[in-house]
């Protein structure tokens, strides 16, 4: 008989993305970006490749969906939530971006637009609590 702890560890989808920060002349602004297939306005993430480390996917992720490299900072916090294929478990982390500036995703069919917003512009935008909740403390809502 299968040991249903084992399934369910198997079964959670893993993945890492970051809150991607940028200095503008009118503050500290953060990158969400637009994913078409969803309809929705979101942090930049995806799944884990097997064998990768967090740090390693979220780096990666970012790259591919915005096109920005980035430097890995401290560590913003996690998600979890279900999707229609599980569970899944995101950790997220603070990067800045250190190339050129041009929004380049890898698949513009899964990701076709970036915006770059004061922490409570990016409150209003983000569709999903459990992103939203990644920002509290950087600002007052209201």
């Amino acid at each position: 008989m299968a040991d249903p702890i084992k399934a369910s560890r198997k079964d959670v989808i893993l993945a890492a993305g970051g809150l991607v920060w940028r200095d503008a002349p009118r503050g500290r602004e953060l990158a969400v970006v637009h994913r078409p297939v969803y309809r929705d306005w979101t942090l930049p993430k995806g799944k884990l490749d097997p064998g990768e480390r967090w740090q390693e996917a979220a780096l990666r992720e970012v790259r591919e969906e915005t096109g920005f490299k980035c430097d890995l900072g401290t560590f913003a916090g996690g998600a979890t939530y279900l999707t229609a294929r599980g569970p899944k478990a995101v950790l997220y982390w603070h990067m800045t971006v250190t190339g050129p500036q041009k929004f380049a995703p890898h698949d513009p069919e899964e990701v076709d637009a970036l915006d770059w917003l004061l922490p409570k512009d990016a409150w209003s935008r983000l569709t999903y609590e459990h992103d939203r909740h990644l920002l509290k403390g950087l600002f007052t809502n209201g």
